[in-house]
């Protein structure tokens, strides 16, 4: 993560903003010339073979990339933001699994959180006032649960669910969010939100986008950033929605990467939350307190962490009869049996990925998805990199 950029990593970032973040584009041209930087000296009439659009090939043929390469470095070196390139150890690992991962992040903030267990919670952009205290007291109890709150930084239910996740006063609850734009990095819509942007950084938090900087909004932005939010996360939370709700393509797509979805009911007569009951009607899982979540991502995953006190109940989420608090369990230090063999070359000094690969003549690949098991399990944590014992 040096902020000098490499040479391959400049062809990376001139390719993406040739393409226009074109996934479709910039994957056909790397899998057909083997990397970016020779699809970048490639001829546009290659190009054109390839079926590249006409106005990619025009920004091709014009190559005016190093101005733009020039202004991205020149904020790098004033560490207006950072990049993740998806060949680094630190580019999140659950975003290499989906099916169309970014080939580069730009991120302000703690890079770490991209890594820790995350829940996502989305919802409408209006949402009722109950539906706004549910949110905020959800995030909230998940924070101090340990999980980090995913969420589109949009209006409504997203803002509820960063603001409750920040509103800790113990320091180790501080921080847990990831802010996912749809728009640059560098770009706040509504423009009002520069100042949670600011504090989600300022906190310990972390925002991302893979648009390019100035990117504008866009209809067509804000999908492309919910199947990040969905990627990011072990579940998705719906907490009030519309049957049109952008956050029910959120839902789906947490739903076609296997992942669980959550859905709060509401009154049968509540327009706002039509796409909830769809969503439960269709097998997301109903609740109506935070807990339920914690018991059932438990059977898949460890808890990120042993807490030493119970969440606060939140109010807004308890039904007429609430249900008994349960005390989070610590973590198992059984190492499941497939995982043995790397556990026991994790020290606790921290490993990077080449040296893991090195000493388990694992494939990448396979290698990264037993560690990021490992680490859902609560038995190792990454930092700058390096991968060591909890």
């Amino acid at each position: 993560m040096s902020l000098e950029l490499s040479e391959a990593q400049r062809a990376i970032v001139a390719l993406w903003q040739r393409v226009n973040t074109s996934l479709s584009a910039y994957h056909k041209l790397v899998t057909h010339f083997g990397s970016a930087h020779a699809a970048l000296h490639a001829s546009s009439h290659a190009w054109q073979q390839l079926h590249i659009h006409s106005s990619h090939v025009k920004r091709h043929q014009e190559a005016h990339t190093s101005a733009f390469i020039d202004e991205v470095q020149d904020a790098l070196n004033k560490e207006q933001y950072r990049l993740l390139f998806i060949d680094d150890a630190a580019y999140p690992r659950q975003l290499k699994q989906i099916y169309d991962p970014p080939p580069v992040l730009f991120y302000k903030g703690n890079v770490e959180r991209l890594h820790q267990p995350q829940l996502a919670i989305v919802g409408s952009r209006k949402p009722s006032t109950h539906a706004q205290k549910t949110t905020f007291d959800m995030a909230q109890y998940l924070a101090q649960a340990g999980y980090v709150i995913t969420s589109g930084l949009a209006v409504g239910v997203d803002i509820r669910a960063h603001l409750g996740a920040l509103a800790q006063h113990e320091p180790q609850y501080q921080g847990r969010t990831v802010g996912v734009m749809g728009t640059g990095i560098n770009v706040c819509y509504p423009s009002h939100h520069d100042r949670l942007v600011k504090q989600i950084v300022e906190s310990g938090g972390v925002v991302i986008s893979e648009l390019l900087p100035n990117a504008p909004p866009n209809k067509h932005t804000f999908p492309r950033r919910n199947r990040l939010v969905a990627g990011l996360a072990q579940a998705t939370i719906v907490t009030e929605a519309a049957c049109k709700s952008g956050s029910l393509i959120t839902a789906r797509l947490s739903n076609e990467q296997g992942k669980q979805v959550f859905a709060v009911p509401s009154h049968i007569d509540n327009v706002n939350a039509e796409g909830c009951h769809h969503l439960i009607r269709e097998g997301a899982t109903l609740i109506y307190h935070p807990q339920h979540i914690i018991e059932d991502l438990q059977t898949q995953y460890h808890p990120p962490q042993a807490v030493t006190r119970q969440a606060a109940v939140p109010t807004a989420v308890v039904a007429t009869t609430t249900p008994p608090a349960v005390a989070l369990p610590t973590t198992d230090t059984h190492v499941p049996e497939h995982l043995t063999a790397l556990y026991a070359h994790i020290d606790w000094h921290g490993q990077d990925l080449d040296a893991l690969v090195v000493a388990t003549e694992l494939a990448p690949p396979t290698l990264i998805g037993l560690l990021m098991e490992l680490e859902l399990l609560g038995m190792i944590q990454t930092q700058g990199g390096r991968y060591s014992r909890v």
